[in-house]
């Protein structure tokens, strides 16, 4: 059989992984796939499966239904929790065909009967390879810096629903990215091309948040001078992202139920019915359910909001993140404010990534801005991140960490003053120069820095 053009295009190099206990199959299916241009991997059961999985990455998994011990539903329900944008393709015999429809139901892509027609695997691998490719992070994700296993876990659930079109409720803490990762789920879905607005359902009292939403006509209420669109109408056709739901007075829930059911709103003061093509995208950080225990947010609403659920982790729970996150906020920061600043010495990275985040992202963010703004040298050193710590409301530093954060800032302020002249920074301190060179090296502080920028305010 002659394979197609778009299918050998396809083949060509992706990673598929083989799993069946019958070495003899392995070998063949293993030998005609490569001859077709595919990266071939094998194991015969299913722990040398996951081990694969979890250090490479595969296109494509197809295995065996039937396996001795651990069998191909314990395989596909561990690649549905943990890597659910791999697609599964299962293999099994004309009796199980009941047991591959279940499997189908619980996520698997699709199965091969056995004996296999190469034609029909060739198609089911080209097709499940297409599914892959649809949601690959790429540049929809760029936003999101991160290098722990449980951030790639949610990204690979994010980029496979983001274009099904479901409402989804993001939860977490407060500064844990919910906008930046709502953002992304629009970028990659379907309706990139469409608005995506974001409002924080707890800024606004009821009638203006009411308003704001679904719009208003002239005359409605006092101040409402003239017709107001409203959100849901701004975004038509795009993504609606309603932060702090849980905030949402209980009487507006209602007003919100109705229009996601009808996929219709009434704007305040009309009596006009609008049609609205919107996907809606909540997030909070209070426990919803414990509000619906207490009847403070709508059980019909949070059914309608939370088709699926996802858990942004704190910085706590993705403490690997904390070097790659600050090297990218310092850079983003450096470049914001026109500050030569490269790096953390080792010793404030260990202090970053010790630290407890209880603001997470957006105290590490304020933290590292403080750092940029106050830095006088091109490496930030833990003096100058245990200052910026201090200065957070989140954080208490200890007696010892406060007095270093001082003693840096005040060798810092003393060679600026005197223009990097370590003899006249000494005197004015009332240290020899020899502790005060002791002073500067703890601290790491380069005395050509301020020498430099005393050269660079005279030019000026």
């Amino acid at each position: 059989m002659k394979i197609s053009p778009s299918l050998e295009q396809t083949a060509i190099a992706e990673p598929i992984l083989i799993v069946d206990d019958d070495a003899s199959l392995l070998k063949l299916l293993s030998i005609r796939l490569k001859s077709e241009g595919y990266d071939v991997t094998t194991a015969t059961d299913v722990d040398t499966a996951i081990h694969l999985i979890t250090d490479r990455k595969f296109s494509v998994l197809l295995s065996d239904l039937r396996m001795p011990g651990k069998d191909g539903l314990y395989l596909l329900d561990y690649v549905t929790l943990n890597q659910p944008s791999l697609p599964v393709i299962l293999i099994t015999a004309h009796g199980s065909i009941d047991e591959a429809v279940v499997a189908t139901e619980k996520g698997a892509l699709g199965f091969i009967t056995k004996p296999i027609d190469h034609g029909k695997l060739r198609e089911a691998l080209a097709n499940a390879i297409a599914q892959s490719s649809s949601h690959v992070s790429t540049s929809w994700s760029q936003d999101i810096i991160f290098k722990s296993s449980v951030m790639q876990k949610l990204i690979d659930q994010a980029g496979l629903i983001a274009r099904r079109d479901v409402s989804i409720l993001i939860t977490g803490a407060s500064g844990t990215g919910k906008e930046v990762l709502a953002k992304s789920i629009h970028k990659a879905s379907d309706r990139r091309d469409k608005p995506f607005i974001a409002l924080n359902c707890g800024a606004l009292p009821e009638h203006l948040l009411e308003s704001e939403l679904f719009g208003h006509k002239k005359g409605a209420f006092s101040g409402a001078i003239s017709d107001h669109m409203g959100l849901f109408r701004a975004a038509e056709g795009g993504t609606l992202f309603l932060d702090e739901i849980g905030d949402m007075p209980v009487s507006l829930q209602v007003k919100l139920l109705r229009v996601l059911q009808e996929k219709a709103l009434r704007p305040v003061g009309s009596t006009q019915t609008i049609e609205t093509n919107v996907r809606v995208i909540s997030a909070t950080h209070k426990d919803i359910k414990q509000a619906m225990e207490e009847g403070e947010f709508r059980e019909d609403l949070y059914y309608r909001i939370c088709v699926v659920n996802l858990r942004l982790p704190s910085l706590n729970e993705r403490q690997e993140d904390v070097p790659v996150l600050a090297r990218h906020l310092l850079n983003l920061s450096a470049e914001k404010h026109g500050v030569q600043v490269t790096r953390f010495s080792e010793e404030a990275m260990q202090k970053l990534c010790q630290t407890q985040w209880p603001g997470n992202i957006r105290q590490l963010v304020n933290v590292i801005e403080q750092c940029v703004a106050l830095t006088q040298s091109p490496v930030i050193g833990l003096s100058l991140v245990n200052q910026a710590l201090i200065h957070n409301s989140d954080y208490f530093l200890s007696l010892t960490d406060a007095k270093e954060a001082f003693e840096r800032n005040y060798i810092a302020r003393v060679l600026k003053m005197t223009d990097g002249i370590v003899s006249k920074a000494a005197e004015l301190s009332g240290r020899n120069r020899t502790d005060f060179y002791k002073l500067i090296k703890k601290h790491q502080l380069n005395v050509d820095d301020y020498k430099l920028v005393a050269k660079e305010t005279t030019k000026q």
